[in-house]
């Protein structure tokens, strides 16, 4: 087996619409599995045909996200109907989700497509959470979202890391977005992370890795450049939201992009805080990062449209 730390365990690796899912099947005793993270609402359906085929007949007790972002916890509504699952989410965004404020929430924020679901438990980090026979400790993951978390089974040293730690790179920080402090979270979760037995990583995108400190190296090099540079940071999530909104609709006008990024709130607080010099509009910030993302082949322009690439 590649990864020993995985055995008993699914991963279902995904894209970037959809963060990766981890079912950990029942043990004797439990009533059902646990999910990690659900995905892209616009992929739900997909998710609930993996998940039957895995489970078999079993019953999913419930789906845990790491953090409430689109690609995280969007087949929450899906799964609930399609297995009865629970929905348990981190304790510092149970209220708005539970009460659906949805203008507080990152989906709305950030112009993103999420079905509203149910809240039934809000975890937080410090508890333990028993699924599979293992014992996972919950723990603080601030950075790229203030409330994420991550899951740790000490025994086999495997962590699921959300947008926390990925192999090369790392997430963009929101806070920072918006003139909090997120950098210096984000370096506190790396760590974290570095002080723990970590035999293996089940990040929320991308192939579970083994090689955790070349990854914390990587991480640390590009949230330390970005913290010397925050304009590039603003510059890179801007192409990673607009990249994200093309993924969602596949192919729109290209006025309707640019209607869309006018509309969006955290498109217009990032132009007042980080838009160069003659930048009219979030609009106009955004058609010079379409222009690109075309450049770079990330989406292609069809007539009057605007398609995305894999």
């Amino acid at each position: 087996m590649e990864f020993p730390s995985l055995e008993g365990i699914r991963v279902f690796e995904r894209g970037w619409l959809s963060s990766n899912q981890v079912l950990i099947p029942a043990a004797a005793g439990e009533s059902g599995a646990l999910l990690i993270d659900s995905g892209h609402g616009l992929h739900s359906e997909q998710t609930v045909s993996l998940l039957r085929a895995e489970l078999q007949g079993q019953g999913l007790r419930a789906v845990l996200n790491t953090h409430l972002h689109s690609d995280h916890c969007g087949g929450n509504a899906r799964l609930q109907r399609a297995f009865g699952a629970e929905v348990w989410v981190p304790e510092g965004e149970a209220a708005l989700a539970r009460h659906w404020e949805e203008a507080a929430l990152s989906h709305a924020l950030s112009g993103q497509y999420l079905p509203r679901f149910k809240v039934q438990r809000s975890v937080a980090a410090g508890e333990i959470v028993e699924a599979g026979g293992l014992a996972w400790e919950l723990l603080a993951a601030p950075g790229h979202d203030p409330h994420a978390l991550m899951l740790f089974e000490r025994e086999r040293g495997l962590l699921i890391s959300g947008d926390a730690l990925w192999e090369r790179g790392h997430a963009v920080v929101f806070p920072e977005l918006v003139g909090e402090s997120g950098f210096e979270e984000a370096l506190w979760t790396l760590e974290t992370i570095e002080h723990l037995p970590v035999r293996c990583v089940v990040p929320g995108h991308g192939r579970a890795f083994t090689d955790v400190a070349t990854s914390l190296r990587h991480a640390r090099e590009c949230l330390i450049r970005w913290q010397r540079d925050p304009f590039m940071h603003a510059r890179h999530a801007l192409r990673v939201l607009v990249k994200y909104h093309l993924m969602e609709v596949g192919r729109e006008p290209v006025a309707a992009t640019l209607i869309w990024a006018a509309g969006v709130p955290l498109l217009r607080r990032m132009w007042e805080r980080f838009a160069p010099a003659g930048v009219a509009s979030p609009a106009s910030w955004c058609e010079q990062v379409l222009g690109e993302l075309l450049g770079r082949g990330l989406a292609r322009r069809v007539g009057d449209e605007v398609l995305d690439t894999a």
